[in-house]
């Protein structure tokens, strides 16, 4: 429901302009698509949409230039924090425990992150250890872990 809200969203803002989350909620109910202008703000959130300037001297919602990459790194920490259920800190390791099946999900999606501080990752079936440079790396990762599951 959430993906084919989204996906309306942004072909309706793609071939016309909507200034406000009123004329989007409208937009989406002649599509019999209905949402609270909570969920709309929140999609706006996480589809990264800009509000830009028309020829016009109006606003449109838009999508932003970046929205590919951030929209990547949103699918990988959803990924992340739908399959951790704990972590703990050992020195420079890092050691996460997931869903059954889920460790490969997990450090996949921790690979994926572009985390300087991070050497390696290693996964079973329900844990996953990561190796940091060093073991201030570890306690400042798991205080973004703890972040991420919030």
């Amino acid at each position: 429901m959430k993906n084919s809200r989204q996906s309306a969203i942004t072909r309706i803002i793609s071939m016309r302009d909507i200034e406000t989350q009123h004329n989007l909620i409208e937009a989406l109910e002649a599509e019999n698509i209905y949402a609270t202008q909570a969920t709309i703000s929140r999609d706006i959130k996480e589809l990264h949409l800009i509000k830009e300037l028309t020829p016009r001297g109006t606003y449109r919602y838009a999508v932003g230039q970046a929205r590919e990459v951030r929209n990547h790194s949103l699918r990988l920490k959803t990924i992340f924090r739908e399959s951790v259920t704990s972590y703990a800190c050992a020195q420079n390791i890092v050691v996460i425990k997931t869903l059954p099946g889920l460790a490969s999900a997990a450090c996949s999606a921790i690979d994926g992150m572009d985390i300087r501080s991070l050497a390696g990752t290693i996964a079973g079936d329900d844990t996953g250890f990561l190796a940091m440079h060093n073991n201030e790396a570890a306690i400042q990762f798991c205080k973004e872990i703890a972040d991420m599951l919030e």
